[in-house]
């Protein structure tokens, strides 16, 4: 059980990385410095942006629950 754990947080914390990557710069960062800021917003997110945040939230969720199990688990050993 242990293992299963493990392997779910390497491939979560991986696709977390991956997807935070993927969303745009909102503010004065990094993304200014190369050329982020250039791009205007005309309306809004779109449909992509959003699936794109409730993705991540998912892999966020999954994230935080392999941690815990991993604790628990940890734990119960001790």
């Amino acid at each position: 059980m242990k293992i299963v754990f493990t392997i779910l947080l390497v491939l979560t914390s991986l696709l977390l990385v991956l997807l935070v990557l993927l969303h745009k710069g909102k503010g004065g960062g990094l993304s200014d410095m190369f050329g982020g800021g250039m791009s205007s917003s005309l309306g809004g997110s779109s449909v992509a942006e959003r699936n794109l945040d409730r993705i991540t939230i998912a892999i966020g969720i999954l994230w935080a629950a392999s941690i815990v199990g991993l604790g628990l688990l940890a734990k119960a050993a001790v």
